[in-house]
Parts: structure tokens; C-alpha cells; sequence
């Protein structure tokens, strides 16, 4: 990907699929962090982003249909990533409450491996999680008979044109 080719607001299409593609999560994954990483992202802020945009594919895959994008475009502060599908309904986004994700329940305490099995079966969580590895910067926006979901990177601090400007 060429950064120099990213117009500002416009977006970039990283890779399209469609339905029954088993792999979408980790191509989606790979194809994400190359990205990242060829933009000037490196660490935490790259493995954040991919574990996030991951869970958006899985969803996307599990609760819309296709066929789906993987986009990238940017703004004058962020580098925002794109999961879009073709349901064009917004889910409704849960509150979040402050605190540990995964907080031990007191009942459940010594409860063995079927606690621990019911725990890591729980679903609900994925948004949940891209929550937290965001810090609240993702959503939903429509699009023409379509939907995005999205997350924002802060444009990387090396202070670099890395856009080509």
C-alpha cells in the first residue's frame, strides 16, 4: 500500500471477501497490520488495531451479510479502519461499565474448569473488547444500503509526512 495514495476522507479498500470464506478473521488480521505497519504504526497500537478490526470482521461475518470491505481512510487526526457489510442496520451499541472486563463473579469463585468453560463461552464480549483496546474510539456509521464498523488510530507521533504531502 502506497501512503502517498490515501486521500484524505476517501478511503482505501485493503481486501474484499464474501460470505463462507473460513479464514476472513485471519487474512483480515494480516492484511490489516501489513497495512498499519507500512503507514508508520508499529507495537501495541498495531496488535490493538488487528485484535479490534478482528473482532469487527467476526461480527460482521456472524451478524450481516455480504459481500464485505476491509477499508482504511484517513482524517486531519486519525487513520480510521473500516469493516463494511452489506446490513445496512446499526446494532444497538450496550453500555460499557467501568471496570475490569473480565471480573471474577463471586459464586463462581473455585468453580473449576466448567466456570472457567462458561466464562470463556459468554458471548457479548467482542464489542466489549474492541471497547477497551480503543479506548472508546469506534462505532458505527451508515452507509447507502451498507454499514461500517469502525475504529480510529491516532496518527502516528514520528511526525514523519508519511503521507506523502
Amino acid at each position: 500500500m502506497n501512503p502517498s495514495s490515501m486521500p484524505d476522507g476517501g478511503p482505501v479498500v485493503l481486501w474484499r471477501w464474501r460470505d463462507g470464506e473460513p479464514v476472513a478473521p485471519a487474512r483480515a488480521r494480516a492484511v490489516l497490520g501489513r497495512a498499519l505497519s507500512d503507514l508508520g504504526y508499529g507495537g501495541e497500537s498495531v496488535s490493538d488495531a488487528v485484535l479490534a478490526v478482528s473482532e469487527l470482521v467476526a461480527n460482521a461475518i456472524e451478524h450481516a451479510v455480504g459481500p464485505y470491505e476491509l477499508w482504511l481512510r484517513r482524517t486531519a487526526l486519525d487513520v480510521i479502519c473500516e469493516v463494511v457489510d452489506h446490513d445496512p442496520r446499526i446494532p444497538e451499541i450496550p453500555p460499557y461499565a467501568v471496570g475490569a472486563l473480565f471480573a471474577p463473579v463471586e459464586g463462581d469463585r473455585g468453580g473449576g474448569l466448567e466456570a472457567l468453560c462458561a466464562l470463556l463461552s459468554e458471548r457479548g464480549r467482542g464489542l466489549h473488547i474492541v471497547h477497551e483496546l480503543t479506548g472508546g474510539a469506534w462505532g458505527f456509521r451508515p452507509l447507502l444500503g451498507a454499514k461500517a464498523a469502525w475504529i480510529a488510530l491516532p496518527l502516528p507521533a514520528s511526525g514523519e509526512d508519511w503521507f506523502g504531502e
